[in-house]
């Protein structure tokens, strides 16, 4: 679990931090960097797919290695192949190039959400409940360190190989990501070695190839429409954003609302696709109704419609504020002056065990007063800390204070997450906690990159400050969402008494 972790960790921050200073380096505008973030929307719609690679073999190699093997292969060749993609790719040669770059950013966003739902399955089914926690620690250990070498690592050896800000060399960022993709091998060595554990669930047996090819169509079907529907509204999409611009003089609000519409038209348009085909009788229906139907109606049956409605909003912007901080923190310190060196070994490295330390101290805190109590006081520590990030914009490159400011920032959001993490595992069921803890994993990133995106965009606009007091504000309705979920809660449980 430790080499999983690893080799989870590893791809994340190539899409985000990493790729972001890359593409700066390259001359790529604040605001296209920050859309990059959303390459990484893989990992909030993996519920989606989540299901057929729990169920679907692959020919040759689920014979050869199992199935979940099998799966963890795959996934972990496609990880190295967008990897080395990327390094081929010089962003700063023009505008098809950066296109391509997109194209292979996507690719490990969905190539690594695959990797973890393998991982999730692979720790749940080949060790004791008892054993769960050590193997979940070691992952999470495993998956700091992969992140560390991804942004420190990453950032220290593009240097060393001699880009900077104002001296940008493509041969420097190829040779980091072909390194970069070279360390994956940790994981695949990993997956060659190590046994595959037993399926205990024989719900999948005797399912025929109709049945599993039926699911992919659908899937792919539907993957496609949404592509086509979100491709072909880019045209129209741009003029009614330019009335809009027009109207309320605010670029960054109406090219949300353009796109947060097209998002939704493309999502609706793919599920209208889907139900088509169900009717055909192309899928087997009572397959689909077991995977996706019945673990969301077991949810808002065991919570009530209302319940159920406030937690998913919780869950969805609990994690807003420093999410759309951290799509433009590395560009926030480079604009100010600091040197990769220093991004590395502060911000990544140091903030990374201080991290470490916010969810060891969650964790303890959690079992002391309650989960909510500290959901709620990290909650509040997340959007105070954001305010930090406005007195370091105005007092510059000062190394001191950004010590301080990482510190408070990531113990922050380690206890936070320590406590949303033990939140989410509360509200899944025995029966449902893959699919159910995936859908709430995806959920909570969903809105936070779709806001983080236009991160750029707004401080062209406004400036730092002004987009680090928008983050902090951003957390306000976050605190309203515990407190009534936390009373409903609680008239809950006293009714069941």
């Amino acid at each position: 679990m430790l080499a999983f972790g690893f080799s989870a960790g590893l791809p994340l921050l190539l899409i985000f931090s990493s790729l972001s200073l890359w593409l700066r380096e390259a001359g790529v505008e604040r605001s296209s960097v920050t859309f990059f973030s959303w390459a990484a929307l893989g990992y909030s719609f993996k519920f989606v797919w989540a299901p057929l690679v729990d169920q679907i073999p692959i020919p040759f190699l689920t014979r050869t290695l199992g199935r979940r093997r099998s799966w963890m292969l795959a996934a972990q060749t496609g990880v190295i192949l967008a990897i080395l993609c990327m390094a081929w790719i010089d962003p700063g040669s023009g505008s098809h190039p950066l296109t391509f770059m997109a194209a292979a950013a996507v690719m490990l966003g969905f190539s690594s959400a695959t990797q973890d739902i393998i991982i999730d399955a692979y720790r749940i089914e080949s060790a004791a409940t008892e054993l769960q926690a050590l193997m979940a620690s070691s992952y999470i250990a495993g998956y700091r360190t992969g992140m560390l070498a991804a942004g420190a690592g990453a950032l220290f050896l593009a240097e060393v190989f001699g880009s900077t800000m104002g001296s940008y060399s493509f041969s420097a960022w190829h040779a980091t990501y072909c390194i970069m993709a070279g360390l994956m091998l940790v994981g695949v060595v990993t997956t060659l070695v190590i046994p595959e554990p037993e399926m205990a669930d024989d719900s999948r047996r005797g399912r025929s190839s109709r049945d599993y090819l039926g699911s992919i169509l659908v899937f792919l079907a539907g993957a496609s429409m949404f592509v086509t529907v979100f491709y072909l509204s880019a045209g129209p999409a741009s003029a009614v954003k330019h009335q809009l611009n027009q109207i309320f003089h605010n670029p960054g609000l109406s090219g949300f609302f353009i796109e947060f519409c097209r998002l939704g038209l493309g999502i609706t348009s793919s599920a209208i696709l889907g139900r088509l085909l169900m009717a055909t009788g192309m899928v087997n229906k009572e397959m689909i109704r077991e995977t996706y139907v019945e673990p969301v109606h077991d949810f808002f049956r065991r919570y009530g419609l209302s319940l159920a409605c406030l937690m998913l909003a919780l869950i969805g912007l609990y994690r807003i504020s420093d999410i759309v901080l951290g799509v433009i923190s590395n560009v926030f310190y480079q604009d100010l002056g600091f040197s990769k060196i220093e991004i590395a070994g502060i911000v990544k490295t140091f903030g990374l065990f201080m991290t470490m330390a916010g969810g060891f101290l969650g964790g303890i805190l959690s079992l002391r007063f309650g989960v909510m109590k500290i959901l709620f006081a990290g909650a509040v520590l997340s959007s105070l800390t954001n305010l930090l990030f406005m007195t370091l914009a105005q007092a510059g490159p000062n190394l001191p204070l950004l010590y301080l400011v990482i510190s408070a920032d990531n113990l922050a959001a380690g206890m936070a997450s320590a406590a949303f993490v033990a939140f989410l595992s509360s509200l899944t069921s025995i029966r449902f906690t893959a699919v159910q803890y995936a859908i709430f994993s995806s959920l909570m990133t969903l809105i936070p990159k779709v806001f983080g995106g236009y991160s750029g965009s707004i401080v062209d606009s406004l400036g730092y400050p002004a987009f680090f007091l928008i983050t902090a504000l951003m957390g306000t309705p976050v605190l309203v969402l515990i407190w009534f979920s936390n009373k409903l809660l609680k008239l809950k449980e006293k009714n069941r008494e």
